[in-house]
């Protein structure tokens, strides 16, 4: 598979089983988040409840933005 084959929304196990990790897995009965670094440095993630489920694809920079602004509360609004 390509970069070019890799889009976002895609089936997750197109982008296979193995090397996807749950950084965020602590107390939440299961319901995690995966991510899966691809060969060109994008980060794919997927629901661990629906590893059948589609793959969200992110730039390092856009990960980066969103995380950073989780930390400083940008987006606390989602929880409220």
């Amino acid at each position: 598979m390509t970069d070019t084959d890799i889009y976002n929304g895609m089936p997750a196990t197109h982008l296979g089983q193995h090397g996807w990790m749950k950084p965020w897995s602590g107390g939440n009965g299961g319901n995690c988040v995966e991510v899966l670094k691809l060969q060109d440095g994008r980060i794919a993630m997927r629901q661990s409840t629906d590893p059948e489920g589609p793959a969200l694809v992110y730039t390092v920079s856009e990960l980066s933005a969103f995380i950073e602004a989780a930390k400083t509360g940008g987006a606390d609004f989602l929880l409220g």
